[in-house]
């Protein structure tokens, strides 16, 4: 079999593997509408097959990357401003994760308050809401998929607040499913840090797909959250992006985007500090047992030295490792892959490209088609904090829909786990 037709039929037994545990999982599988799937899914191939394989969409998508990384370099002016010498990389202190990252997180919040102050992010999330309204789903819904694509799980339904109290649980789902599946703007400048460094030809390569995985995540989004709690009842047609703004003025707008920012990347390093301190706490524990039972020395003869003894991330790589040969990852990396799937799911998608990126520089994945599937795959926020997220954040905006919340947090969680995967699957079968 050529390479070609292996990563095709990997792909499409990947693909059909996610819809089939979604059909196993949904509420009424009898009213699954399966026309809204197929136009779905061949809208995730459409896209991937041009951003990978039409030049003139390769060419645009590759413009929009380089202009991001610009974009990304031109936020660092003001770290240097403040940190100074410390703001350079090569130095003898090397790359510094709160110096390099965080103040990106910073940086694009303020710039994405400034973009919704002047109307120019509602345009955008129109003309996508639009398209994905085609699928047959609702405008509220379409509206805040749509917004996923540039705005964080809490702040994308802010678009859509005055249907909230008035949406049914298929609705809901997706809006949920949808915040889990994608990222904020925000922190994608973050992750492409994580993976590229200072090698501006891998930052650009990172950020041409990770932009991609955004955009091919809502549709991946409504496709899975469709089969999981398919709609029956009537729904609200009406497609309307608001016009309010944030902030009394433009000056106002940055600041309050800044203090957002500020929030958030706070809020990134306090969790990446207590998650990783934990997960050597996990492994301490862990490695304690091993060590009683006297199963270490076994552990790194099995895994060819892999790990030295028993850990989370090795519980972790082999529970998932056959979730990531299914969405093709070769044979040899899938146990790699299945880690970082794992910490994605069970800490957080921070914590896991980080792996990735260590990984990644020491040569234990290098298989060029495993790099581009996991960044597409654990690009997301669907992760077990995030149904807490979600809850405290939407309930506050329609306290009616709480229960809804609560009741379909796990199910949204595995909805946006499985859509991330649908990127990574198709991405590498188009490789």
């Amino acid at each position: 079999m050529t390479p070609v037709l292996e990563n095709i039929s990997r792909g499409a037994l990947g693909m059909f593997f996610l819809i089939f545990v979604c059909f196993l999982l949904s509420n009424n599988r009898r009213a699954i509408n399966w026309k809204l799937v197929g136009i779905g899914v061949v809208a995730q191939l459409c896209f991937a097959l041009g951003v990978l394989k039409v030049n003139f969409i390769k060419i645009v998508f590759g413009w929009v990357s380089d202009k991001f990384v610009e974009l990304i370099n031109i936020g660092h002016k003001g770290i240097e401003f403040i940190f100074g010498k410390l703001a350079d990389p090569t130095g003898s202190w090397a790359y510094v994760f709160a110096v390099q990252v965080l103040p990106n997180i910073i940086f694009f919040a303020a710039l994405s308050a400034m973009l919704y102050y002047l109307g120019i992010l509602q345009k955008i999330v129109y003309v996508f809401a639009w398209m994905l309204k085609k699928l047959g789903i609702s405008g509220p819904e379409s509206v805040s998929t749509a917004a996923n694509i540039f705005l964080g799980q809490t702040e994308a339904p802010l678009m859509i607040r005055p249907f909230l109290d008035k949406m049914n649980r298929s609705e809901m789902l997706c809006i949920m499913v949808g915040g889990m599946a994608n990222t904020a703007g925000s922190v994608l400048a973050a992750y492409v840090g994580f993976l590229g460094g200072n090698d501006i030809v891998q930052q650009k390569y990172f950020a041409l797909h990770m932009l991609s995985q955004s955009i091919m995540s809502a549709p991946a989004a409504i496709v899975v959250s469709k089969i999981l709690f398919p709609q029956n009842e009537t729904f609200i047609r009406e497609l309307k992006v608001p016009k309010e703004k944030i902030g009394d003025n433009f000056l106002d707008a940055i600041s309050l985007g800044t203090t957002d920012g500020l929030k958030l990347a706070v809020n990134v390093g306090a969790m990446l500090i207590v998650f990783t301190a934990l997960m050597y706490l996990c492994n301490w524990i862990l490695g304690s047992v091993g060590y009683w039972f006297s199963i270490n020395d076994d552990i790194a003869r099995v895994t060819n030295g892999r790990y030295d003894s028993l850990s989370l991330q090795m519980i972790l790589g082999y529970v998932f490792s056959p979730v990531a040969w299914l969405i093709g990852v070769k044979s040899q990396e899938m146990v790699q892959v299945g880690q970082l799937l794992g910490e994605k799911t069970i800490l957080n998608e921070f914590v896991a490209y980080i792996s990735f990126g260590s990984m990644k520089s020491s040569g234990q994945i290098t298989d060029p088609k495993s790099i581009l599937i996991a960044t597409y795959a654990l690009c997301g926020f669907a992760n077990f904090a995030s149904i807490g997220i979600q809850i405290g954040g939407i309930s506050q905006l329609a306290p009616n829909q709480r229960r809804n919340l609560t009741e379909l947090g796990v199910k949204a969680l595995i909805g946006g786990t499985i859509a991330c995967l649908m990127c990574g699957t198709i991405a590498g079968a188009l490789m």
